[in-house]
């Protein structure tokens, strides 16, 4: 069964620091576009930052450019989002989903991020 999971997120004072897991059942991470989205409360599902396998490249939302890190353990088939220097506004649900099929069609549960003091 392809699943993906997600881990780590919490409630954190502006300034702090998060890492969100995202584990992979079913299939080889290495093989796929994996991403990073968020959805804040009435607003749209936003794609923060992605890792494309075929050529190594990652990409960053401007709003998370030098905050926000990708990174990966593929012996683990888990990606990480390491979230540094937060803000209020990153209050949000976090995702990771895989990229197949050309769209984005398998979703994890989500982990809430909450940045308040």
């Amino acid at each position: 069964q392809v699943q993906l999971v997600e881990s780590g997120g919490g409630l954190v004072q502006p300034g702090g620091s998060l890492r969100l897991s995202c584990a992979a059942s079913g299939f080889t991470l290495d093989h796929y576009v994996i991403g990073w989205f968020r959805q804040a409360p009435g607003k749209e599902r936003k794609r923060l930052s992605c890792f494309n396998s075929n050529d190594g490249s990652i990409y960053y939302a401007d709003s998370v450019k030098g905050r926000f890190t990708f990174s990966r353990d593929s012996a683990n088939d888990t990606v990480y989002l390491q979230m540094n220097a937060l803000k209020p506004e990153d209050t949000a649900v976090y995702y990771c989903a895989r990229f197949s099929s050309n769209r984005w069609n398998t979703w994890g549960q989500g982990t809430q991020v909450t940045v308040s003091s």
